[in-house]
């Protein structure tokens, strides 16, 4: 909302900052989509920990990845709005810094999400099966 009114208010504080956020829409726009996705991811794995104790013997290493997941790639999507020509898809010698933090920010976020995913689903299928 601060990008598009081009000022920093807060209701019911009084007053405001005149100031236009960097950026373009679609870069704003992106940065949400991927937090929101990332929000979702958190949900749902929230959701299965019950399902998911009866099959792994600790579930402390699915948080601490889940975590580090959401917060690279939370950081690298703010890092594209705010900084130009930093969208992180791309590192060679043509790109600036604030792309190569943003690359290298997303991934191991994406690495691990697949990891994440295949751990849980190799996990479900060694799981001792439940018999009727």
């Amino acid at each position: 909302m601060f990008f598009l009114t081009g000022e920093i208010s807060l209701w019911p504080i009084p007053g405001k900052i005149d100031y236009q956020l960097p950026g373009t829409y679609d870069a704003w726009r992106m940065a949400h989509m991927e937090c929101i996705t990332n929000g979702i991811m958190l949900w749902v794995l929230a959701a299965l920990l019950p399902a998911l104790s009866s099959i792994f013997k600790s579930l402390k290493w699915l948080a601490y990845m889940a975590a580090v997941i959401s917060w690279t790639i939370v950081l690298a999507s703010s890092i594209d709005p705010l900084f130009p020509e930093a969208r992180g898809l791309l590192f060679n010698t043509e790109t600036n810094g604030a792309n190569d933090i943003a690359f290298f920010l997303f991934y191991p976020g994406v690495a691990l999400s697949f990891v994440l995913v295949i751990a849980i689903i190799v996990a479900i299928l060694k799981s001792p099966k439940i018999e009727d």
